[in-house]
């Protein structure tokens, strides 16, 4: 069985959505882009790519030129929006096969703060470093420059793998300034939905690491045309995952045949997963076994299609209960909005 039938999507899908990603004949809308669109277009074709994959008893891998690794490295998320433990958090990821981490680089920051409050930052990554695993620092765009300037020189002595979002995507400008202060590889790409939005960011030769995400930015195939356009400016790709099966699995399809994807993300225990209780992204696959994390990697997916079999009747009972996520924030002390 499909792990999401084509029909399916279309008949659940609302018509209007479906008239303005296309017309009748199959031709693409006049409006295009966007989180709405490019999410609704990336369920769509990663489903019809699984499809294809079935039917002709090939992973999706091989439909896209055949694999240039045998495994994918991956990272898990340890830090909540204001993590306490560090050490604790960092040991259980090492335990479950993890090599690399990513945390919050800091709480919510004024846009001119006290330097105090970018002390702990550093002190964290020597912290998860002094384990031997490696560390990303996701600023999530929530510093302005005054800050996020000071957090990356500060950083830069003790080696992040990356530093993900030190400003907003919107601030282009902002972002190829601070390339220029920092040794530290800047990434970014979640809030990128096309290989338009992540063109600029090429010709500035502003980021190092391009993190698009398969469910918003038009699927797997959007995805893989990011990649090759990244490779020609010497750009890596580490697609933003922190959601479920179907994604992931669709993201380790890129990586296998891909030669610019460096590391994956991966939603195993992240904090988003609390909202639904007892379930992880283990818990809707019939073989949990295929994202079995060892010495840092993912072996390459061998089923055919997206490589997974989803448990559709147990997504459908936890659907029946499940909540809305809820959007986060932060008010400082002065009583004003941050940015999240």
């Amino acid at each position: 069985m499909a792990i999401i039938k084509s029909i399916e999507y279309f008949r659940v899908m609302p018509r209007w959505l479906f008239v303005k990603i296309c017309d009748a004949d199959g031709n693409s809308g006049f409006y295009r882009g966007g989180p709405v669109f490019m999410s609704a277009l990336a369920g769509l074709d990663i489903a019809l790519w699984d499809l294809k994959g079935r039917k002709l008893n090939v992973p999706v891998y091989q439909l896209l030129g055949g694999r240039v690794r045998t495994k994918v490295s991956v990272y898990a998320w340890i830090g909540g929006d204001r993590p306490s433990d560090i050490e604790t958090a960092a040991k259980a990821r090492l335990a479950q096969g993890f090599k690399a981490i990513k945390m919050n680089a800091a709480e919510d920051i004024g846009w001119l703060d006290s330097p105090r409050t970018l002390e702990s930052s550093a002190e964290r990554l020597k912290t998860v470093k002094a384990l031997g695993m490696d560390a990303a620092i996701d600023f999530h765009g929530r510093l302005h420059k005054p800050m996020a300037k000071q957090l990356a020189k500060a950083l830069e002595p003790y080696g992040p793998l990356f530093i993900e979002e030190p400003l907003l995507s919107e601030h282009q400008e902002g972002i190829k300034q601070l390339s220029k202060l920092t040794t530290c590889p800047i990434a970014l790409g979640e809030r990128l939905y096309s290989r338009w939005d992540v063109k600029r960011f090429l010709e500035d030769a502003s980021v190092d690491v391009l993190q698009p995400d398969v469910a918003h930015c038009g699927g797997i195939s959007e995805l893989k045309k990011i990649a090759a356009m990244a490779e020609t400016y010497d750009v890596a790709i580490a697609p933003h995952s922190p959601i479920g099966p179907i994604a992931l699995a669709a993201c380790l399809q890129v990586g296998i045949c891909t030669p610019n994807h460096v590391i994956q993300e991966m939603s195993l225990g992240i904090h988003y997963n609390v909202l639904a209780g007892e379930y992880d992204i283990h818990s809707y696959l019939k073989d949990p076994s295929v994202f079995e994390v060892r010495d840092g990697y993912v072996e390459a997916l061998a089923g055919p299609g997206l490589g997974i079999e989803i448990n559709e009747e147990l997504v459908r009972k936890v659907a029946q209960t499940s909540i809305p996520w809820p959007l986060g924030g932060f008010t400082g002390k002065d009583g004003g909005l941050r940015e999240w």
